[in-house]
């Protein structure tokens, strides 16, 4: 590839949060879809995950596009449409393996899986002239709160946990494997304690008889617990953008920014790894579902 996609995303991961911005979270008070919480869309409907989710989020943002459609300059062009004159597109990434059969010296044969990332280029449906109504047309009303919290309550009944309530801190504990919560009317809204739970489940699934989920943490504060943490807040974004929750930042997140940045300076991966397993860890909690309704399904490799 002629840019290195790791380092151009992570870049820009690092620059927001050295602004004290949560790039995952800025779409909750940037009126996307006028207030409804969804993922970005490829242009037949089916959502981005993993990085792609932070990538074009922040694209959103920075340019304040309330649509969640994109798509390719190709696609548009199907469609009968084209991308609007001195309109830049945004960067999205595709990661998969290739199965390649090397001969070895005893003279068999071995197959090898080589991982490969390649980026290519999408707009949102406001930097395109011509496509289809349904693509501009404005969502419908924003579900009644409380039936939105009722199935948020009903998602996370569902999961099985051993979730327990009482206290001031929010943990969820491996060597007795549950999850501690303060008492729900202690917080300051309803979206807050759903957002924090939806944080300490995303820690749960790292049990060995879950995800098995290690990052080498050896005490508190470490990089291993930096990379955890980072995961845990995204799986939380994701799972709260599928809930159709709208949490505001919390007020621990100056501290845990910090560490984050240590984390990805050091290592133009990272994003994409805790990414990755953010998003198995939301995968792995969709489908203990009693449909098994894994919302964030799709084609693309580990890392995208």
């Amino acid at each position: 590839m002629k840019q290195d996609v790791y380092q151009k995303v992570t870049n820009k991961i690092i620059a927001d949060l050295e602004q004290g911005e949560l790039t995952w979270l800025k779409p909750w008070n940037a009126g996307n879809m006028d207030g409804r919480i969804v993922k970005p869309l490829r242009h037949n409907g089916q959502p981005y995950n993993g990085i792609n989710v932070l990538m074009l989020w922040g694209a959103s943002v920075e340019a304040g596009y309330l649509s969640p459609y994109w798509m390719t300059f190709k696609q548009a062009k199907q469609l009968g449409a084209h991308v609007t004159k001195g309109e830049r597109g945004n960067l999205v990434v595709y990661a998969n393996t290739i199965t390649k059969t090397e001969e070895q010296e005893n003279g068999t044969e071995e197959e090898r899986k080589i991982p490969f990332m390649k980026g290519y280029t999408v707009f949102n449906v406001e930097q395109i002239e011509g496509l289809p109504e349904h693509y501009y047309a404005k969502p419908d009303p924003v579900i009644d709160p409380s039936q939105r919290i009722d199935h948020a309550d009903e998602f996370f009944d569902n999961l099985g946990a051993d979730i327990r309530h009482g206290g001031s801190k929010a943990y969820y504990s491996g060597a007795s494997d549950h999850v501690q919560m303060p008492d729900f009317q202690s917080f300051r809204d309803p979206e807050s304690y759903y957002a924090t739970l939806a944080h300490e489940l995303t820690h749960w699934t790292k049990h060995k008889s879950r995800l098995d989920r290690e990052f080498g943490r050896k005490k508190w504060g470490d990089e291993g617990y930096a990379r955890e943490e980072l995961v845990a807040e995204l799986g939380a974004a994701f799972l709260c953008a599928d809930l159709s929750l709208t949490p505001e930042p919390g007020t621990d997140h100056a501290a845990y920014i910090q560490s984050w940045l240590k984390v990805l300076k050091n290592d133009k991966r990272a994003i994409f790894s805790a990414a990755a397993h953010a998003q198995r860890a939301a995968d792995f909690l969709h489908g203990l579902q009693p449909l098994a309704e894994n919302q964030s399904g799709n084609a693309e490799g580990v890392a995208a």
